[in-house]
């Protein structure tokens, strides 16, 4: 067997063939203050409970151009920081850029949303979502002033 491949005795099928799929949607609405990562699954957490989901797949979607999603450890704030200091390097708000017209952390934003991700795809099993020890959903926001953020929840599964 090669390296990083499973033998089917590794492998736990889930008999899902007498379960009905349902599925889900919600949005979330998330104040933002300035650059930070804004935690998640607390939120996500207390909706799936409220659905009464089984096994599945959750999409985490935000709707903005400005703003990302990622899944990061959870145990040391420094991690967030040097993340965000990471984003700054890449993407500087002192370069010339040419659009500009929403202030000068708009396009280091754009920048940044296209660096990390906007869409997350979560297996959920028994009901919660399959993270791992120290592992959280973080809302990214980019810009310097404060917004309303919108991230939409889709559950398909049993």
């Amino acid at each position: 067997m090669r390296p990083g491949y499973l033998e089917a005795a590794d492998v736990q099928p889930i008999d899902t063939d007498d379960l009905p799929l349902r599925q889900f949607m919600a949005r979330l609405a998330i104040d933002t203050r300035r650059p930070s990562f804004y935690p998640l699954t607390p939120k996500i957490d207390g909706w799936l409970a409220s659905t009464g989901v089984g096994d599945g797949l959750l999409t985490v979607f935000i709707r903005h151009t400005s703003a990302s999603l990622t899944i990061q450890e959870n145990a040391d704030p420094d991690v967030q920081r040097d993340l965000l200091d990471a984003l700054d390097r890449h993407a500087p708000q002192d370069h010339p850029y040419r659009h500009n017209s929403e202030g000068p952390d708009d396009m280091p934003a754009h920048i940044r949303a296209m660096l990390t991700a906007t869409s997350l795809t979560i297996p959920v099993v028994v009901g919660r979502m399959d993270l791992g020890t120290w592992q959280d959903v973080y809302l990214i926001e980019h810009r310097a002033h404060p917004h309303r953020r919108t991230v939409t929840l889709h559950y398909l599964g049993t």
